[in-house]
C-alpha cells in the first residue's frame, strides 16, 4: 500500500509544480502531494509495526536501516517540492 501512496504523492507533486508553472490554482494538488506522503509514512509504519508483531526481526533488520534514510530524503525532497510554489509567490509579492 505504501508504494500505491508513495506513487500518488509523486505524481501529485508533479501535478502541483505544473499548475503552478500555468497559472492554474494549485493548492488542491499542493495538499494531495503533502497527504499522500504522510499517508505512505503511515502505511510503512503500520508494514514494520506488523514485522514487530510477527517477530520477524529478519525484515526489520534487512530494511528499516536503509528504509528510515529513505523516507527522510524522500519527505524532505517533497516538502520542499510542494511549498516552492508558495514561496515563489511570497517572492513575487514583495
Amino acid at each position: 500500500m505504501w508504494v500505491i501512496f508513495g506513487l500518488i504523492a509523486i505524481i501529485a507533486t508533479c501535478i502541483n509544480l505544473y499548475m503552478y508553472r500555468t497559472g492554474k490554482d494549485y493548492k488542491l494538488a499542493m495538499a494531495m502531494g503533502l497527504s499522500f506522503t504522510a499517508l505512505t509514512i503511515v502505511a510503512d509504519y503500520s508494514m514494520v509495526s506488523d514485522w514487530v508483531k510477527a517477530e520477524d526481526w529478519a525484515a526489520l533488520l534487512d530494511v528499516v536501516p536503509t528504509m528510515e534514510t529513505t523516507l527522510w530524503v524522500l519527505t524532505i525532497l517533497s516538502v520542499f517540492l510542494n511549498v516552492i510554489p508558495i514561496f515563489s509567490e511570497l517572492k513575487d509579492k514583495k
